[in-house]
C-alpha cells in the first residue's frame, strides 16, 4: 500500500522526489513504530488512538512541532488514499490535529543585495555562466518554485506574449508574466544551449553535461550568487521567491495578484508577507513622526 501510494503521489499528484522521499520516511518510521510497540506490522490495522500515540511520543522525543505536523500530513495522506482506493471505510486521521507552531517570518534578500547581484556581478557570457543567470532571474522574476523551475520546457514560453507556463502543486498549470529583459536573457540561453549540446532536448535548464537539472544543483547556483552579495541567514531558491514577494509588496502591488503569480491555493498563504511589509512602514514611522 505505502508503494501503490508513493507511485501515487509522484505520478498523479506530480509530488518532487524530495517530497517522495519525505513521505517514505514518515511511512517507514511509523510502520516501524507499530510493529515495535504494538506488533502490528499493516498500517490498515491503525486506529486514532495507535496513531495519536505515535504523536505523542514523537513530541516526548522533543522533535520540532513543524517536522511532527509534516507527519502528520503524510498520514493524512495516505489515509485518505486509503479510503479513496476502497482499502478502508474511515479515515483514522480525521480527528487528528496539527500542533500549533509559532509563525516564522520569511526570511528574504534585501532588494539593494539583489540589485548588486543582477546589475553589478558579472557572469560569464557562455553556457554555463548564461544558465546560472537564467535560473537566478526565473527565480526572482517571477516567483516560481524550485520544482517548478526544473519543469520547464522550451515549449513553455511564450516569447510574443511574454509568458512561461508553469506546472505547480496539485498538477494546476499557471502562466506567470515575464519582462522584455528577461525575455531577451531566456532568448540568447536557449540559443547558447542548443550550440552547445546540438541536441533535441527542450528541457530548459540542463547540467554542465547536457542533462536535465536536479534540485542540488539549483540549490548550489543560488547559494553561490547569493553568498557574494548577501549575509541572510538562509541562501535557497526559496529565499527568492521570498524576496520576490516582499519586495512587489513593498512596492504596493496587490496582494490578490501576488497570490495568482505565486500560485498560492489561499490567500492566507501569501498574507504571510504582509508582516515584512507592515515592518518597513513601522520603521519609517520611526524615523520619521515627530511624535515616534
Amino acid at each position: 500500500m505505502i508503494e501503490k501510494f508513493l507511485l501515487y503521489i509522484s505520478y498523479q499528484k506530480r509530488q518532487s522526489l524530495h517530497t517522495t522521499s519525505s513521505y517514505r520516511n514518515d511511512l517507514e518510521q511509523f510502520v516501524a513504530y507499530l510493529k515495535h510497540q504494538y506488533a502490528i506490522e499493516d498500517p490498515l490495522q491503525a486506529d486514532y488512538h495507535l496513531i495519536r500515540s505515535w504523536i505523542i511520543s514523537l513530541s516526548e522525543e522533543s522533535l520540532k512541532a513543524s517536522s511532527i505536523n509534516r507527519k502528520i500530513a503524510t498520514l493524512k495522506s495516505f489515509y485518505k488514499f486509503l479510503v479513496k482506493q476502497g482499502h478502508l471505510e474511515i479515515n483514522p486521521t480525521l480527528r487528528i490535529k496539527s500542533l500549533k507552531t509559532p509563525k516564522k517570518t520569511p526570511i528574504f534578500i534585501e532588494e539593494k543585495e539583489l540589485i548588486l547581484l543582477f546589475e553589478h556581478l558579472k557572469f560569464e557570457d557562455d553556457f554555463i555562466g548564461l544558465r546560472d543567470k537564467i535560473v537566478l532571474e526565473l527565480l526572482y522574476g517571477t516567483g516560481m518554485r524550485e520544482a517548478e523551475l526544473l519543469g520547464i520546457k522550451e515549449q513553455d514560453i511564450n516569447f510574443i506574449r511574454q509568458e512561461i507556463k508553469v506546472l505547480g502543486k496539485g498538477n494546476k498549470e499557471r502562466v506567470i508574466p515575464i519582462s522584455a529583459a528577461l525575455s531577451h536573457i531566456l532568448q540568447k540561453y536557449i540559443y547558447e544551449k542548443q550550440k552547445q549540446f546540438q541536441d533535441i532536448s527542450t528541457q530548459l535548464i540542463l547540467t554542465d553535461e547536457g542533462k536535465p537539472a536536479y534540485p542540488m544543483l539549483i540549490y548550489r547556483i543560488v547559494k553561490k550568487y547569493i553568498s557574494l552579495v548577501s549575509n541572510a541567514e538562509k541562501k535557497s531558491p526559496h529565499t527568492l521567491r521570498h524576496s520576490f514577494a516582499t519586495h512587489l509588496l513593498n512596492r504596493g502591488a496587490d496582494l490578490n495578484a501576488i497570490k495568482e503569480i505565486m500560485g498560492h491555493s489561499s490567500l492566507s498563504a501569501t498574507q504571510i508577507y504582509t508582516h515584512n511589509s507592515l515592518q518597513k512602514l513601522k520603521d519609517a514611522f520611526e524615523q520619521a513622526h515627530p511624535k515616534a
